[in-house]
């Protein structure tokens, strides 16, 4: 499971399906502009034509140079697996050159296959560790043909990512390295903030057995993930918790989810300090 997974029963996919099946007649019709919808790069040297389904692989397709994203599952839905797609969705899908997706979202190939596409499907991993995310550019960028883009991203996000990080870590509760508790995908900020994790949860609820274990911990912080909090994580510890954001705005720009993300930790560290 991932970020902002929930189990869903067969009887909630009901909906999805009868959305697929409606949709197929609006979009059978449909044909492809040229250079686009073949799957791969453009044979033409245009610019790829990319539908991805969160502004998270949003994010990661315009960091590797794609200019032409189309996001299907709108910001405001935090549970992208419950979304139900629309014509229109459909009818984006059929046009693109490829259609980005990641693992804990099941519709994705469906939609696909729905709108008639022979778009290339490809999966991301969706993690905001910043050696990863380079990984992820890297690779899109190869795929998309824009690796010269894709590598002046990473040169700016190296640039980024070293400064907001030196300022987290200046604001260390007397000048030592916090202990915290992650949530699994939030650990992420963690390795950001040049924390010391003496333990994760999730993305399962935390039980009464792994609520000793944490508080005995004694972190100073606690990284929740905003997408899937199931409230406070360790009440009565006496640590501060900090909800950490993974998806980027609309604008699909991922560098403000770590800004966004180093303010948040210097508040709850001066906090701590001020505390201690």
């Amino acid at each position: 499971m991932a970020p902002g997974t929930r189990v869903r029963s067969s009887t909630a996919r009901i909906p999805f399906l009868l959305a697929l099946s409606s949709a197929l007649a609006l979009v059978a019709g449909c044909g492809t502009d040229s250079g686009s919808g073949g799957g791969g790069a453009p044979a033409d040297g245009g610019k790829p034509v990319v539908v991805v389904t969160t502004t998270w692989e949003g994010a990661f397709a315009k960091a590797a140079g794609a200019q032409d994203v189309k996001v299907i599952v709108p910001q405001s839905v935090h549970h992208a697996p419950d979304y139900d797609p629309k014509p229109s969705d459909l009818a984006a899908v059929a046009g693109a050159d490829f259609v980005l997706y990641a693992p804990f979202e099941p519709y994705a190939a469906k939609i696909k296959e729905a709108a008639g596409s022979k778009a290339e499907l490809v999966e991301v991993d969706l993690d905001n560790d910043a050696d990863k995310v380079k990984a992820e550019v890297t690779r899109l960028g190869k795929l998309f043909g824009t690796e010269d883009a894709a590598a002046k991203w990473t040169a700016d996000f190296d640039t980024e990512y070293g400064r907001v990080a030196k300022e987290v870590r200046a604001a260390w509760p007397g000048g030592r390295s916090p202990a915290v508790v992650s949530q699994v995908f939030s650990a992420w900020s963690a390795k950001l903030a040049g924390a010391t994790t003496v333990g994760t949860y999730g993305p399962e609820a935390v039980t009464p057995a792994q609520l000793a274990e944490l508080s005995a911990k004694k972190p100073a912080l606690v990284l929740d993930n905003a997408h899937m909090s199931t409230g406070t994580v360790l009440p009565d510890s006496g640590a501060r918790q900090v909800q950490i954001v993974n998806y980027p705005g609309n604008d699909l720009d991922l560098l403000p989810v770590y800004r966004n993300a180093g303010t948040e930790l210097k508040k709850a560290m001066g906090k701590a300090g001020a505390a201690g």
